[in-house]
């Protein structure tokens, strides 16, 4: 395909804005959404723009399933299509079991859960026409393991429902050219963790070290290449061996 088409939630900050720039400096045209950081948006929509490729920055609550649908519906009569969607928002909080909210637990399932699926029934009917997609989401490492999450309990179980999303829509998207994985990562300095969180947790990654931003694009890149073309409801954890 001449003309590449992606779709980044999340885009404007973080992994999610690292992957535009990445995918943008080679001039793939990319639309990023967006629910409060404006700024942030239209910043990244610049620098792509200067890369030479087309970007679209739209403020959109895609835990809405109607403004999510409306958002890939805006991508594809602007563009034409979507030939990649990349599920990067997601909120994340620590608190207590015993001391969350129940606004607290709900925008944690409704925000890193539900718009997976809302965006893949949108976009899945333009890809299946034209026999190709590439869908990306993100989890959390070690969310496979199903271990006790005191402090991160809704959130982990968000991450660990989009491997279970990300592997049946793998299943049923896979006769139609279309991949679906996850990419899970564990430490990564994307500028987005609380100040002091990431302070001594490299004695806590076997590798030694916090992962950096193009960690993740590195395997987003692989991932979206035709050298994974038969790769399929995987779940790439990107954490220097943490959480394994």
């Amino acid at each position: 395909m001449t003309e590449r088409v992606a779709l980044i939630t999340g885009g404007a900050r973080g992994i999610g804005r690292a992957i535009a720039l990445d995918l943008g400096a080679k001039q793939w045209s990319i639309a990023i959404c967006y629910r409060s950081s404006k700024q942030e948006a239209q910043e990244t929509k610049q620098a792509i723009e200067k890369f030479g490729g087309r970007a679209l920055a739209i403020c959109c609550d895609v835990s809405d399933p109607d403004a999510a649908h409306n958002l890939v519906h805006q991508v594809e009569n602007t563009w034409g299509h979507i030939d990649v969607l990349i599920n990067g928002a997601g909120p994340y909080h620590r608190v207590h079991l015993f001391e969350e909210t129940p606004g607290g637990w709900a925008d944690m399932l409704h925000n890193n859960l539900n718009p997976v699926l809302y965006l893949a029934q949108a976009v899945a009917p333009g890809m299946q026409t034209r026999k190709y997609g590439r869908i990306i989401s993100f989890g959390m490492a070690n969310a496979d393991k199903m271990e006790a999450q005191p402090f991160v309990t809704g959130h982990y179980i968000a991450k660990a429902g989009v491997l279970i999303l990300t592997r049946t829509l793998a299943k049923l998207l896979a006769p139609e050219g279309i991949t679906v994985n996850a990419i899970s990562p564990g430490f990564i300095d994307s500028g987005s963790a609380p100040p002091g969180e990431l302070d001594g947790m490299e004695k806590k990654i076997p590798a030694g070290y916090i992962g950096e931003l193009s960690d993740t694009t590195s395997a987003v890149r692989y991932l979206l290449s035709d050298e994974a073309r038969y790769v399929t409801g995987a779940n790439l954890q990107i954490s220097g061996g943490w959480g394994i």
